[in-house]
């Protein structure tokens, strides 16, 4: 499918979850996908100045611009916003540049925009930055990633028509999530006329580890189907995308996602019950009926993030994904004075005062033993 002037086929290498070996990027394993990537007439790679601390970039250098013609593959990376100082931030592009040896980007995206970076990008002047790059040469198309609600979309695409494209967060168990809101931001996005770019389709690798109630009603559909590829051609199906990322770890990821992503087919009506009835199920798992009203907190001896623990474990519970649960709960603890779920007296102070009468202590045991 063409667009922006591109030909690009509707999956996209993502490079943030690269494939290790001795703690680093393993650089023959991946060029080995990429090759197989590109064998099969897929384009866009993804990167980020961020990913693996630079190192993403640089590996796009190794097994891209070192060994296949520029012109042969698109090549995405993304201007981080976490700075304060705009001639700062503006340098991290030449960076990229440097680290990818790329000599341009085809896609270049301001990162993680939500409503507080989309004030900093104006205060900034980084959309004519953005500009000013494209007027040079230095890249091709201009973007961004987004991580907020679709008014907030609505209010950037806007002010700035300059956006080429967005890449959003779209997947079926955030298709009507209040949170995310995929189905609004991609209809906000539709509105603008805007091609999107779709990531996190697989939900970090939770929709690829379903519970086994919700995995065997994709099994009954089709014996041979990954549960991966259910959540990845949700999203390829939708119009107005230009490709969907993929952020492919080994060769089996990539074998797989090739295997039915290179003469793509649409989901049927049937397909799309299917998914329908598999997010029914996932949104019936038990969960801690937390409302996050954080009372519970302000009575903790230990000062327990007891509601964002809560949101870990139901993470879980739905997604039966314990790696990327452990990594989002040791993010919660432990910093800036909190407790861990381990570090729990059982005073009950938290339960006395919980105004949905949740037994906390119950569920916190069952967090320590799990994380």
């Amino acid at each position: 499918m063409a667009y922006l002037g591109e030909e690009i086929k509707k999956l996209g290498f993502g490079l943030m979850r690269l494939p290790k070996k001795d703690g680093k990027i393993d650089l023959e394993a991946t060029a080995r996908m990429a090759d197989s990537f590109i064998a099969k007439g897929f384009t866009y790679f993804d990167t980020a100045y961020v990913y693996d601390d630079g190192r993403s970039e640089e590996a796009a250098r190794e097994v891209l611009v070192k060994r296949h013609p520029r012109e042969s593959f698109c090549l995405a990376t993304k201007l981080p916003l976490w700075g304060e100082n705009p001639e700062e931030i503006k340098k991290c592009f030449y960076t990229s540049l440097r680290r990818t040896g790329a000599g341009y980007i085809d896609f270049y995206l301001l990162h993680s925009i939500n409503a507080e970076s989309a004030k900093k990008a104006e205060n900034f002047g980084l959309w004519d930055f953005l500009k000013e790059l494209k007027a040079k040469g230095l890249i091709r198309h201009m973007g961004f990633s987004f991580h907020d609600k679709a008014d907030v979309l609505d209010d950037i695409l806007t002010k700035h028509p300059e956006a080429e494209f967005v890449q959003l967060q779209i997947n079926y168990s955030d298709w009507e999530s209040d949170g995310v809101q995929s189905r609004k931001c991609y209809e906000t996005a539709r509105k603008h006329n805007k091609p999107i770019v779709i990531m996190e389709p697989v939900r970090g690798g939770s929709l690829a580890t379903l519970p086994d109630s919700a995995a065997a009603v994709f099994k009954n559909a089709d014996p041979k189907a990954s549960t991966a590829s259910w959540a990845i051609r949700f999203a390829a199906s939708l119009e107005g995308v230009v490709t969907v990322l993929s952020g492919m770890s080994n060769e089996e990821q990539m074998n797989d996602n090739l295997s039915y992503m290179e003469n793509f087919v649409p989901l049927s009506d049937e397909e799309r019950k299917v998914i329908e009835k598999v997010n029914k199920i996932m949104e019936d798992m038990p969960q801690v009926p937390c409302t996050g009203c954080r009372y519970c907190i302000k009575g903790c001896p230990k000062n327990i993030p007891i509601n964002e623990i809560f949101s870990t474990l139901n993470f879980y519970e739905k997604y039966n994904n314990l790696s990327s649960a452990k990594h989002s709960y040791n993010m919660q603890v432990g910093a800036d004075g909190r407790g861990s779920a381990a570090d729990c007296i059982k005073c009950r102070k938290c339960e006395n005062i919980c105004p949905q009468h949740i037994e906390i202590t119950k569920y916190l045991e069952r967090v320590k033993s799990l994380f």
